[in-house]
């Protein structure tokens, strides 16, 4: 039993297998991290893009209502035009570093745009809907909300008229 045993390697035994490991785990985070910042972003944006499209959507068909009645000089026209024109500024592509238009800051973007939206609302006398995968209140709360405000609220005038039909209760006739 006359073997040399080194006892300086064992004194860095310790530091010697945390660094492997962070190295190891260095590495394996980078790739999925990459990879979950890819999945993320992807959702991220597609939310974005279904809250903006809702926007453009609602603008759009009310543009429609207010040309095809006519009206032309309307507060809540106003507040359409520039609702649309804030959602045409929203970039289509994802904005790089070198990219002139890097200097646009989107959440400030994004909120003008959800201002605008609800200064339309109110101009309209329409209740915002604003039920994005972002927002804080759960689906039930906000039902319960609607089922309140409903039984709550006087009739208010409609856009459409809607024909009674012959049993006496509102629907739709195609």
């Amino acid at each position: 039993m006359s073997q040399d045993f080194d006892l300086e390697s064992l004194v860095n035994l310790e530091q010697s297998f945390y660094d492997a490991g962070h190295s190891d785990g260095f590495a394996h985070g980078q790739i999925h991290g990459l990879i979950e910042g890819r999945a993320l972003g992807r959702e991220k944006g597609f939310e974005m893009w279904e809250e903006l499209g809702f926007y453009e959507g609602f603008a759009l068909m009310w543009q429609a209502v207010y040309a095809s009645q006519g009206k032309e000089d309307d507060r809540a026209l106003n507040h359409i035009k520039h609702l649309l024109e804030l959602i045409s500024r929203f970039p289509r592509i994802n904005p790089s570093s070198s990219d002139s238009s890097s200097d646009l800051d989107i959440p400030k973007l994004f909120r003008q745009i959800r201002s605008r939206y609800k200064a339309l609302c109110s101009s309209l006398g329409v209740r915002p809907s604003l039920r994005a995968s972002s927002d804080t209140q759960s689906k039930e709360q906000s039902m319960k909300d609607d089922f309140d405000d409903t039984a709550n609220s006087k009739p208010e005038k409609s856009v459409w008229n809607i024909e009674r039909g012959e049993s006496g209760s509102e629907g739709l006739s195609f």
